[in-house]
């Protein structure tokens, strides 16, 4: 079993910047991917921006390249998505998973509202 557990969602005013992190526990295999999606009330849950398995490639929405940028540190299985030139559109639920060997596994979600 895996843990995820999000924080450093908030309220921001637009143009503003907002950093989330994302911290897995449990058995986690070297082998995995972690990245983050987001879903906002009515819409779909979409893909933020995620590693790629196996190695430290990284691919992004087009909605939020050149604003958004992940990263991660290994050693504390932690994953951060930094936010900066927020927009009223990006108002979502942010969510991180972890692609575990076999097995996708999902936080509880953080809320990011940006509003003047």
């Amino acid at each position: 079993q895996v843990q995820l557990v999000e924080s450093g969602g908030g309220l921001v005013q637009p143009g503003g910047s907002l950093r989330l992190s994302c911290a897995a526990s449990g058995s986690i295999f070297s082998r995995n991917s972690m990245g983050w999606y987001r879903q906002a009330p009515g819409r779909q849950r979409e893909l933020v921006g995620r590693f790629i398995i196996g190695g430290s490639s990284t691919i992004y929405a087009d909605v939020v390249k050149g604003r958004f940028t992940i990263s991660r540190d290994n050693g504390k299985n932690t994953v951060y998505l930094q936010m900066n030139s927020l927009k009223p559109e990006d108002t979502a639920v942010y969510y991180c998973n972890i692609v575990n060997g076999p097995t996708l596994y999902w936080g509880q979600g953080t809320q990011v509202t940006v509003s003047s």
